[in-house]
């Protein structure tokens, strides 16, 4: 590494982590109430995103119960 010039902290400043980050999607079959079903698909394109986004939510507030 020593052709590569080290970075500055002005350089750093602007970094993000994790941007390009995208979590690896599985294919499931899953049963749903009609009614919550159509209560997702309401809300247009994007039921199925919303749905893990959801889905996310409820298992991040439970691991931040759990300590």
């Amino acid at each position: 590494t020593s052709d590569i010039p080290e970075l500055t902290d002005e350089q750093w400043a602007g970094a993000v982590r994790g941007r390009f980050y995208r979590p690896i999607k599985q294919q499931i079959t899953a049963r749903l109430d009609t009614d919550v079903l159509a209560w997702l698909k309401a809300g247009g394109q994007g039921y199925q995103t919303r749905m893990n986004a959801i889905l996310r939510r409820a298992m991040m507030a439970e691991l931040g119960r759990r300590g």
